[in-house]
């Protein structure tokens, strides 16, 4: 039997839920539903009450409901489902998750969804969806679906939307039920050794984007050979989040962190930035990582008229229609060189620094537009004044990041590095 649970605010959208457990019914579909709104009366009979949500948050509903707070139970009611769909997940109850809202329902339903292991689908129809969804998905893998009007009744505009997420939604579920693919970190073990399908490889993170990827894709296949799984993260943002959430977890036996641009957004206003924690966890956890400043030679801002008119004057460059770059100076590189030292400076595991000393990406190999040495060279002295009197290795290679030499050499030492720390 294959089991969808629903999850929603049966008061503000109770016959849209209605309407989605009806749909299910006629696939094949046994249906679950959990009531999280608070004040108003839910539309529909709920199978999880709203008072058992706000128990299993430690909450009494009647106290939340007299108290008036809208933020304190939203709050409340999505740490209640999380706790009800991780039960129901762990009692068998639950194949896949679908839930729909604005802003407040979202908030609730991704707050429970994050909770299940990846791989257990998860679909949320939201009007947030065409915006920033980087607070409600995290570093989980949901589905988010823009509704495209409000989630206000159920119109010509609205069903066919719906529609859709019925049918995604019991398509993937009747595919977990039939053979369960989920995977927790813990269920990986630590360093990253076991799990669904690993075969006893341990896992290495590594990180890319469109202009590192003949260098690490070289490291990549290094590993492969070298006896481990290589999980790739694209420096998006999103990505290195990912990377450090799963690293601070113990999840990998060490991390090729080759691709940067992340850190050089954080500084300098770019639009895919990670966060000032990028690159910390790795060296927090004593993991072995080997780190170059792969595309640090750019700043990624939005399509090209939307790009700050303080950088306009530099070389911009069209990424894609979404994204435009602009070449680091040497003043900034120099600022990334330092924080870069500071970083690694923290490490409390085996680290050391590739340097490519003929480019940091496509742009800035030779014969490409962004190939500036005296600007990268300005970030490796930084590098290495910063580093001066550390336990970090710096390894300079005379050649640009992109160069498959220059991968396997990555790799290579960071095979050398895990060998070393288990001995």
């Amino acid at each position: 039997m294959t089991i969808v649970v629903l999850v929603g605010t049966l008061d503000t959208k109770g016959l849209e839920y209605g309407w989605l457990r009806e749909r299910l019914l006629l696939r094949g579909v046994e249906v679950v539903v959990v009531d999280t709104g608070v004040i108003g009366s839910p539309r529909i009979p709920a199978d999880v009450s709203r008072a058992e949500v706000a128990r299993a948050a430690g909450v009494d509903l009647e106290r939340l409901r007299a108290e008036g707070d809208r933020g304190a139970a939203v709050t409340t009611m999505a740490r209640g489902a999380a706790e009800v769909v991780r039960r129901l997940y762990a009692e068998g109850r639950l194949h896949g998750v679908l839930a729909l809202g604005g802003s407040g329902g979202t908030s609730i339903a991704t707050r429970a969804m994050r909770e299940l292991p990846l791989g257990v689908p998860k679909v949320m129809v939201s009007s947030m969806a065409a915006g920033d969804v980087s607070p409600y998905v995290g570093s989980a893998d949901i589905t988010m679906m823009y509704s495209v009007v409000d989630i206000a009744g159920v119109n010509r505009l609205s069903a066919p939307i719906l529609a859709n997420a019925v049918d995604a939604v019991a398509g993937m579920a009747k595919g977990f039920a039939a053979a369960p693919r989920a995977v927790r970190p813990a269920e990986l073990g630590e360093g990253g050794s076991g799990g669904p399908d690993a075969g006893e490889r341990p896992l290495i993170a590594a990180s890319m984007a469109g202009v590192t990827t003949s260098g690490v894709d070289a490291a990549r296949e290094r590993m492969t050979e070298h006896g481990y799984e290589v999980l790739v993260f694209h420096a998006s943002g999103t990505g290195g989040r990912t990377l450090e959430s799963l690293a601070d977890r113990r999840l990998f036996a060490g991390t090729l962190d080759l691709t940067l641009c992340e850190l050089a957004d954080e500084l300098f206003g770019g639009i895919l930035t990670a966060g000032p924690d990028r690159l910390l966890a790795a060296g927090r956890r004593g993991v072995p990582q080997v780190v170059s400043p792969g595309a640090l030679d750019l700043v990624k801002f939005g399509p090209l008229d939307t790009v700050p008119a303080r950088v306009r004057d530099r070389d911009v460059r069209v990424h894609n229609p979404s994204i435009s770059v602009v070449r680091t100076t040497a003043r900034e590189c120099a600022e990334l060189g330092a924080l870069l030292a500071a970083k690694l400076r923290a490490a409390t595991g085996p680290t050391a620094v590739c340097l490519p000393l003929r480019g940091l990406s496509t742009l800035g190999a030779p014969g490409g537009p962004y190939h500036d040495p005296a600007a990268d060279e300005a970030l490796f002295a930084a590098l290495r004044d910063g580093l001066r009197g550390s336990a970090v290795d710096i390894v300079e290679i005379d050649t640009h990041l992109n160069d498959p030499s220059f991968g396997r050499a990555a790799a290579d030492l960071l095979q050398r590095l895990i060998a070393d720390a288990s001995e």
